[in-house]
């Protein structure tokens, strides 16, 4: 296990040897003793939090409300800097769910959590217990690794896939860095725009426009992290100027470019998710990467 340092931080961190068995899902693993009033800033992913130690990590979010031990927060959670996790003794894997695949692991959309945080046992039921105990009776991060794996391969060949012409749209706005013009991609999968933004929010739990800036600003807060300066990230990740990234951030994290520069929950991505893989896709179908319409999917019986 490594350790993480910052300011008085010091956290442990441990990374899976072996990629998931399911395309799109990250983890990392985390040994807190004092986390401390962490600002949660907004990724473009949905993250399931899997606590087993002693602890509790505790979400404290708008309007007074909080959300203790295991969770599953939407795509975007954190606006305008308006979620804080705390805790002692915390021990947990953290898993990071591209959106595409989040509705089959999770058995309900996305769009159901409305870009909030809700208990993982009132979407699981026994099986969040079940896991939190499998955890924690293993001593090694590996076997940790191993139990989340399978859980999250098993659920997610159950579930439902969405549409690949969604995924297709998340594919594209994910490997422009956010920047494509949202208009576009209606015309690229044969949908009218109505029913792509339509079915796009209701499986991934955002409208795509939402999707581009979150993608977008994601890029950019970790190239402010990695030391470059706020008016070449703006210049080079499609902002119209520097005062435009600065309302961006502000709009997303509640903090200006230089404080979210020295955030801990950035900075220690790059020993928690080495491959940046927070928005990996899953196979996308080969005749939409060839810009043909797929053939119609039978629904299953």
């Amino acid at each position: 296990m490594r350790s993480f340092v910052h300011d008085a931080a010091v956290w442990g961190v441990e990374c899976p040897r072996l990629p998931s068995r399911v395309a799109g899902v990250t983890m990392a693993g985390f040994s807190v003793r004092d986390l401390d009033a962490l600002r949660i800033v907004p990724h473009p992913a949905v993250t399931l939090l899997l606590e087993f130690g002693a602890g509790s990590p505790v979400l404290d979010c708008a309007a007074g409300r909080q959300q203790r031990g295991s969770i599953v927060a939407g795509p975007g959670l954190g606006s305008a800097g308006a979620v804080r996790a705390r805790g002692e003794n915390v021990e947990c894997v953290q898993v990071r769910l591209s959106p595409v695949i989040a509705r089959a692991i999770l058995g309900a959309s996305p769009a159901d959590l409305d870009g909030g945080v809700v208990s993982l046992g009132d979407l699981w039921g026994r099986e969040a217990s079940r896991i939190r105990e499998q955890l924690g009776d293993v001593s090694s991060w590996r076997d940790r690794f191993v139990l989340t794996d399978a859980l999250l391969a098993r659920r997610h060949e159950a579930g439902p896939p969405v549409d690949p012409e969604v995924s297709w749209a998340w594919h594209r706005i994910v490997v422009s860095r956010g920047l494509i013009r949202v208009d576009g991609l209606a015309a690229e999968v044969g949908w009218s725009r109505k029913r792509l933004w339509s079915r796009f929010r209701s499986q991934l739990g955002l409208p795509p426009k939402r999707a581009v800036k979150l993608v977008r600003f994601d890029h950019a807060a970790h190239r402010l992290v990695a030391g470059e300066g706020a008016a070449h990230v703006a210049a080079d990740t499609g902002y119209a100027d520097q005062s435009h990234l600065h309302r961006d951030v502000m709009a997303f994290t509640g903090a200006t470019p230089a404080t979210v520069a020295d955030e801990p929950f950035l900075a220690v991505d790059d020993i928690a998710w080495p491959s940046r893989g927070t928005t990996a896709m899953p196979h996308v179908p080969r005749e939409l990467l060839l810009g043909r319409r797929p053939e119609a999917r039978r629904p299953p019986l």
